[in-house]
């Protein structure tokens, strides 16, 4: 019985507490406000700004990675396009 009513109050313990702690976060939150809409202002305009630059180095690197990937590639490139020259016919059959 005795454990039963130790336990009761720890719940209610830890209930207030957690409600006690609920309410200073939350205060402290709105005395807080305006330094977090400041925050979402300014990280607004350094994506701006930002976002660009990231943008035109992705677009090199793209281009950069696809030329590092292609070159390699050019000796079979150039083999299977003199194969393609002498197997395809040099004109097209007549259809009947």
């Amino acid at each position: 019985m005795e454990v039963a009513v130790a336990g009761a109050l720890v719940v209610a313990a830890l209930a207030g507490l957690f409600v006690v702690l609920t309410v200073i976060r939350f205060v402290v939150r709105l005395i807080l406000l305006p330094l977090l809409l400041i925050k979402w202002i300014l990280g607004t305009i350094a994506m701006l700004i930002v976002g660009p630059v990231l943008f035109l180095v992705g677009v090199v690197l793209a281009i950069v990675i696809g030329a590092v990937l292609f070159v390699p590639l050019l000796p079979l490139l150039i083999v299977g396009g003199l194969v393609w020259l002498l197997v395809k016919p040099a004109r097209r059959p007549a259809v009947a």
